[in-house]
């Protein structure tokens, strides 16, 4: 049986990897206090779950734990390596899984809890899709593939006068072969999506920089820009494909209304609930 340290030091572990995306020992004096006091309330907080009538008789299966587990120790290059990192925080073999048992308990409570929650009210998905309509209303996007070569000084083909002259001899290419497009950005392109043949991917107003929004959305579909810079260097755009505006109809949206208003519902359930055992 391990102490509640053993399942303190878990939760200021998992809070401090949640929170702020480091172990313990990198936090501040400042945050580890803060990592700690949730850790504290989060184990009162459970110990009165796992105390609950609710908890009668709850088991997780053997399996389920060795699945988690292993999920956790698949991210270490080996088992060495995950131990030290347990003894870095304060735990061991035999506490981590502990502590992880009771977590994936706690979890199984609370969803048998959920589970109580009821089916949503009759007409409640069509009073959300009505009193919300601006969420399914979709607007006008573009598939959109670009060509990038970048400006920087500490490179001679790179320098203005170089990169504008290499852009406008792949600009002259495409007048003559448009269809190279992809090609062309997979070997020139100075952007990481030269991997993908240039694709930026389905691209609303407002994303891009401004210089090219502008350009792609007066463009046709399938044509290709003539050089656009932007504060990363110069461009040739291709507007792929235009998806104009459109409005998703209540039987296409139900089934998304519906997964959401249960979700609430159970979270609701399950606040009300915890709020009597506190």
């Amino acid at each position: 049986m391990k102490s509640s340290q053993h399942f303190l030091n878990y939760l200021i572990l998992r809070i401090a990897l949640n929170t702020h995306q480091k172990t313990p020992m990198d936090l501040s004096a400042e945050q580890l206090k803060q990592v700690q006091h949730q850790a504290h309330h989060q184990f009162a907080l459970e110990t009165k779950i796992l105390a609950s009538q609710e908890a009668t008789e709850m088991i997780v299966p053997a399996p389920q734990l060795q699945a988690a587990l292993a999920e956790i120790q698949a991210r270490y290059d080996d088992e060495e390596e995950f131990i030290r990192d347990l003894a870095r925080n304060q735990l061991d073999i035999e506490g981590f899984q502990a502590a992880l048992y009771r977590e994936l308990t706690v979890t199984a409570i609370l969803e048998r809890v959920a589970a109580r929650a009821g089916a949503i009210a009759e007409g409640a998905v069509e009073n959300y899709y009505h009193t919300h309509e601006e969420k399914f209303h979709l607007p006008e996007t573009r598939t959109v593939r670009h060509i990038l070569i970048t400006i920087n000084d500490d490179y001679e083909e790179n320098r203005r006068d170089a990169a504008r002259e290499r852009i406008l001899h792949l600009s002259d290419r495409l007048k003559r072969q448009p269809e190279l497009f992809s090609e062309l950005a997979q070997r020139h392109s100075e952007c990481a999506t030269a991997l993908q043949g240039g694709l930026l991917g389905r691209v609303q107003r407002g994303q891009l920089y401004a210089e090219l929004d502008q350009v792609l959305f007066m463009m046709q579909e399938a044509q290709i820009s003539q050089l656009v810079e932007s504060e990363l260097g110069f461009h040739l755009l291709l507007c792929e494909k235009i998806h104009f505006p459109t409005h998703i109809p209540l039987e296409a949206a139900y089934p998304k209304i519906l997964e959401l208003l249960q979700k609430r519902q159970r979270m609701l359930y399950q606040r009300n609930w915890l709020a009597q055992l506190r």
